[in-house]
C-alpha cells in the first residue's frame, strides 16, 4: 500500500528482490496540472509497469475494500506513504500483520511531514524507521532503523529521494528478518516524541526578524514544495538556494529583509540576526533566475527591502490525520 514518488522505490525494491506482490493498493487518480486531467499515482505507474494488479478504494477502511484486500492472501501488509489512516481489521487481516516504512528516527518526527520537519528544525541526523503498525499516528513497536547525516544545504526534495532509497533498502532487510524470525520488536520510548503535522503554502512565509540559520532551514525545508516565498515591492516572489553568510551570531546590521548588498549570483539580506545570501529567486508564474540577474531586470538596489510578515495564527495540527509516511 503507497501512493507518492517516495513509496516507488519500495515496490521496485520488492519485485526485484524476489517477493510476491499479489496485490498494489494506491490511492484513487486524482485530477493533475493545468487541464486538470486524471493521472494515475506514481505507485499505479510503476505497479502497472510490472503489470502488477492494483486496487484503489476511495475508502480502504470500509468492509468491501478490506474483503478485497484480503481475498488477495497477503502473509504481509507493507504500508509505504499511503495517505490515510488504517484501521484493526485491515492491519490484522494479514498473518504478519502490517508494517510500515516511515522517513524519521522514531520518535521524533510521527506525522505526515517528517522529512520538512527535520530539515525545518534544524536536525543535524534523521533516517528510516520500519515498525508494527497499529491504529496510531506512527506509534507501532520499532523493527529496524537506518541513519544518514542532513548536509547543512540540503533540501527536502534532495533528502527524500536519499531516505527513499534508503527505506527501500530497509524494508528488503526488514522482511528477510521478519520471515527468519530474527527481527526485532523494540516499543517506541515516551521521551523524544514530536510530531510532524502537515506542511502548506503558509509554512513556507519567510520571516526576516528570524535568525539567518532559522530562515536557511525554512527556505531548505520547503524546497522543491511548497516553496519559500517573501514579497519584495508588492512582486511575490518564491526563493530558494540560499547561504548563511559569516557568523549567524552577529548582531543586526539594518532592519530585518534589508538588501544590503547585491553579489555576483546573490541578494545579500539582513535577518533578525545574521546575515542570508539568496541565490535563487522566481517571481509568480515566472522562471527561476539567479539573485543577481532579478536585481537587476527589476531595478533593485541595495537598501530595498523585503516586506514584513505580520504574526501568524497559531495552528495546532490534528494528530488524527493523514499520515503518507
Amino acid at each position: 500500500m503507497g501512493t507518492p514518488d517516495f513509496s516507488v522505490p519500495c515496490l521496485i525494491a520488492l519485485t526485484d528482490a524476489g517477493h510476491e506482490v499479489p496485490l498494489v493498493v494506491t490511492q484513487p487518480d486524482r485530477p493533475k496540472g493545468r487541464g486538470r486531467h486524471l493521472a494515475p499515482t506514481p505507485v499505479k505507474a510503476a505497479a502497472l509497469e510490472r503489470h502488477l494488479e492494483v486496487f484503489q478504494p476511495d475508502r480502504p477502511n470500509r468492509p468491501e475494500a478490506v474483503a478485497k484486500i484480503a481475498a488477495a492472501r497477503p502473509d504481509v501488509l507493507v504500508v509505504v506513504a499511503y495517505g490515510a489512516i488504517l484501521k484493526a481489521p485491515l492491519l490484522g487481516l494479514a498473518p504478519m500483520g502490517a508494517i510500515n516504512v516511515h522517513a524519521s528516527l522514531l520518535p521524533r518526527h510521527r506525522g505526515m511531514s517528517p522529512i520538512h520537519r527535520a530539515i525545518l528544525d534544524g536536525d543535524e541526523m534523521t533516517g528510516i524507521t520500519t515498525m508494527h503498525m497499529n491504529e496510531g499516528v506512527d506509534t507501532g513497536d520499532m523493527i529496524l532503523t537506518a541513519t544518514t547525516a542532513i548536509g547543512p544545504d540540503e533540501t527536502t526534495g534532495e533528502l527524500h529521494d536519499r531516505l527513499s532509497d534508503m527505506g527501500a533498502r530497509l524494508l528488503v532487510e526488514t522482511l528477510s528478518q521478519l520471515e527468519s524470525g530474527t527481527a526485532p520488536r523494540t516499543p517506541q520510548p515516551g521521551d523524544g516524541a514530536t510530531y510532524a503535522g502537515r506542511i502548506d503554502k503558509a509554512d513556507g512565509v519567510l520571516d526576516w526578524s528570524r535568525p539567518a540559520q532559522e530562515i536557511h532551514n525554512r527556505m531548505r525545508a520547503m524546497t522543491p514544495a511548497p516553496g519559500a516565498t517573501a514579497i519584495l515591492k508588492g512582486e511575490s516572489l518564491h526563493l530558494a538556494g540560499s547561504k548563511v553568510v559569516g557568523d549567524d551570531d552577529s548582531p543586526a546590521i539594518a532592519p530585518p529583509g534589508t538588501i544590503l548588498a547585491i553579489t555576483r549570483q546573490a541578494l545579500r539580506v539582513a535577518t533578525g540576526q545574521g546575515v542570508l545570501d539568496i541565490h535563487d529567486i522566481r517571481p509568480a508564474g515566472g522562471k527561476t533566475m539567479s539573485g543577481a540577474d532579478y536585481a537587476r531586470g527589476r531595478g533593485i538596489a541595495p537598501g530595498s527591502r523585503f516586506e514584513a510578515v505580520p504574526p501568524a495564527a497559531p495552528r495546532h495540527p490534528k494528530e488524527h490525520g493523514k499520515d503518507p509516511s
